[in-house]
């Protein structure tokens, strides 16, 4: 095999292998959690704004997956969720900005 080709099989074996790896942190679907005492709660909210973009993307082809677990404990996930999804949504962003100013 030439070394083109072994990259380009190198390449799609890291992109499938990353691709399962994103999948597999996808969140439950809302038929899946109760609002029994196992509910989520802050832990598992911060986990799913953490995740939300990958979620989102996979909730576009599956019906059941959601983003958002709606049967929870109530502000404490909803307070994990945006502190997640905070973490998702502005961490790159932030730090390329701090290198500007540097």
């Amino acid at each position: 095999m030439s070394s083109t080709t072994r990259r380009a099989v190198s390449t799609a074996l890291v992109m499938t292998l990353c691709l399962l790896a994103l999948g597999g942190c996808a969140a439950a679907g809302n038929d899946a959690v109760s609002a029994a005492p196992g509910a989520p709660g802050f832990w598992l909210g911060l986990w799913h704004g953490a995740i939300s973009p990958i979620t989102f993307v996979i909730s576009l082809f599956r019906d059941d997956v959601g983003i958002y677990a709606v049967h929870n404990r109530g502000t404490w996930y909803d307070f994990g969720f945006v502190a997640g999804a905070s973490i998702a949504f502005s961490g790159a962003a932030g730090s390329r900005a701090a290198r500007r100013r540097s």
